[in-house]
């Protein structure tokens, strides 16, 4: 099992910075206000040969009981007592501040091995504050700059004599255009993110998912600011879930802090194999859930609608069929996407949508044999013939898949320009029926078949 190490320290000291600096990405958001980390947030962080499992926590901060603040601080309890070794950092410009005194007791009485980090040494202003982080006895504090990356090789030696032995080398998963046996694709967990609007109760799935209140929850939107990934097994098939930011309308987006969590939400868009798209059951089909479902479909991601707090609906069964026809009609461009109702807080609906996220991923990663695809052509050329487009017949040659994750293929053709999309789509609607691709992107780019005369010069007259 991983080394794991928790990084602790009151608010706005650059834990997350130091997180993203050792993890060599910017996973996790940073920004100059206090109280931007929420929910805790692991990864696989390096450093030299060491690779150690890294934990970013919210800043340690007191609050009342059952408040926001105080579930904070229970995340980051929880993730000490996960954690074999602890980073405490203070702000070395700042100097040491009564909540770092307590909070140092606090990492004493974890009785886990404490490394103290003074960060944002850079330059003389950070001397002085190093110097007083003597006085919380946690031994001698190590000066570094997380921004700048300065001091790293003393934290190494700090981290080295911890940890019992360097890790062995990390596993990279392969990308959307490299083909991936059946037998792998059974084994590796399957990304999925949970999006939609703010309040749409995806943290609260995710947590009954889970069995524990991994996230934060609350009535008050925007309560979820990181894309946090969790590991989840669902009868022996596991999955890595990304809970996201409510995705608002654009020109309602003022804030910084807020533009960087839209841009996290997207981020976790384009890493999934999978994307639910969570819509409240009393407001279903909005005109942000619209624009939500199509960045989906261009991003090439498999769609799964999932509506939440169905258990306020009550016995409707009429409801589903209706669901069914207003998403066909509002998103043909993935008509046939599985439709699942669910209660987060109930735990209603959950297996139906891990079996459906799963045979969405199945569909995504759907080949089709050449045979059968040309087959399938001639039958649908021959029913709609393409339209003749100033005067001239359109010849379409053949078609093949050139790639899965979402199904790709290739049209031959003459005269690719003139190819008009209304019949491109009357290829892709076909195409989905005929093979059963329900809910996934499908694209068909086309491609001029090479002429063997055009280097012949004509005869002259």
């Amino acid at each position: 099992m991983s080394f794991t190490i928790a990084i602790i320290g009151r608010p706005n000291v650059g834990k997350s910075t130091l997180f993203n600096r050792l993890v060599g990405q910017k996973l996790a958001l940073v920004d100059d206000t206090p109280g931007v980390t929420r929910d805790r947030r692991e990864g696989q962080g390096r450093l030299g040969d060491l690779e150690f499992t890294l934990i970013d926590t919210a800043g340690l901060d007191e609050g009342a009981k059952g408040s926001l603040t105080a579930r904070m601080q229970e995340q980051t309890e929880t993730a000490i007592a996960l954690a074999d070794a602890l980073m405490f950092v203070i702000d070395a410009r700042a100097g040491l501040t009564p909540n770092d005194r307590g909070f140092a007791d606090f990492a004493r009485r974890a009785n886990k091995p404490v490394v103290l980090v003074a960060n944002k040494s850079e330059g003389k202003q950070g001397d002085a504050g190093a110097m007083e982080a003597y006085a919380l006895g946690l031994g001698e504090p190590i000066q570094i700059s997380a921004e700048h990356g300065e001091g790293l090789s003393d934290l190494y030696d700090a981290l080295r004599a911890l940890m019992p032995e360097p890790a062995g080398e990390g596993e990279e998963f392969d990308d959307d255009d490299i083909i991936v046996s059946d037998e792998d694709l059974a084994k590796r967990p399957i990304r999925v993110a949970i999006v939609g609007r703010p309040n749409a109760g995806k943290s609260t799935l995710i947590n009954h998912l889970l069995g524990e209140e991994r996230l934060l929850t609350s009535s008050e939107a925007g309560t979820t600011r990181d894309s946090i990934a969790v590991e989840v097994t669902w009868q022996g098939r596991d999955f890595r879930v990304f809970d996201t930011a409510g995705l608002r309308r654009r020109s309602r987006i003022e804030e910084k802090l807020e533009k960087l969590s839209v841009s996290d939400a997207l981020r976790a868009i384009r890493f999934a194999e999978v994307v639910v798209l969570m819509m409240d059951a009393q407001n279903r089909f909005e005109e942000q859930d619209l624009r939500i479902a199509d960045l989906i479909e261009r991003e090439g991601r498999a769609l799964v609608i999932a509506v939440n707090k169905w258990d306020l609906m009550g016995k409707q069964s009429s409801l589903i069929s209706a669901l069914r026809t207003d998403a066909d009609h509002l998103l043909p461009q993935v008509r046939g996407a599985p439709i699942v109702a669910v209660s987060g807080l109930m735990g209603e609906g959950i297996d139906r949508l891990m079996s459906a996220i799963e045979q969405a991923y199945a569909v995504w990663n759907k080949r089709v044999p050449t045979a059968s695809l040309n087959r399938w052509f001639e039958q649908a050329v021959d029913a709609n013939p393409p339209p003749a487009v100033s005067g001239r017949r359109l010849k379409l040659n053949y078609i093949t898949q050139a790639k899965a994750r979402p199904p790709s293929f290739i049209l031959f053709c003459s005269r690719a320009d003139a190819v008009p999309q209304s019949y491109l789509r009357y290829l892709v609607n076909s195409l989905r029926e005929f093979f059963e691709l329900p809910g996934t992107p499908v694209r068909i780019s086309l491609r001029e078949k090479a002429n063997p005369f055009a280097h012949k010069r004509k005869r002259p007259s």
